[in-house]
């Protein structure tokens, strides 16, 4: 089993914000199917104002290069992502065509 971290900042308007939370009420069951033919066993989101935070259990064979290449030919993914994207907006570090930025694990208590 895999875990990821990733986060991402929504656009800083109430209303925009409240219309993201509102869609993932009701994530249209192909995304959520696409998300599990990935390896992925468990997403969840986060949010705290404009801050968003994903977490990711995916199985050992899950890779996000296999995820963005077959996110990349389906077409209502790509559908999905256009939408989401009028919420969103990258964080400052971010690189060209980077979105859900890779967080560091820096603590763990065991």
């Amino acid at each position: 089993m895999q875990k990821f971290c990733l986060a991402l900042d929504l656009k800083n308007d109430s209303d925009l914000i409240a219309e993201y939370i509102e869609f993932h009420k009701n994530v249209w069951p192909e995304i959520q199917h696409s998300i599990l033919d990935s390896g992925i066993i468990n997403l969840e989101i986060y949010n705290v104002a404009d801050r968003l935070f994903m977490i990711i259990e995916a199985n050992s064979d899950f890779s996000f290069e296999e995820k963005t290449k077959r996110d990349a030919e389906n077409p209502k993914v790509q559908e999905w992502e256009t939408l989401m994207w009028q919420f969103q907006k990258v964080l400052p570090q971010a690189k060209t065509g980077e979105k859900w930025l890779l967080m560091d694990k820096i603590f763990e208590l065991k």
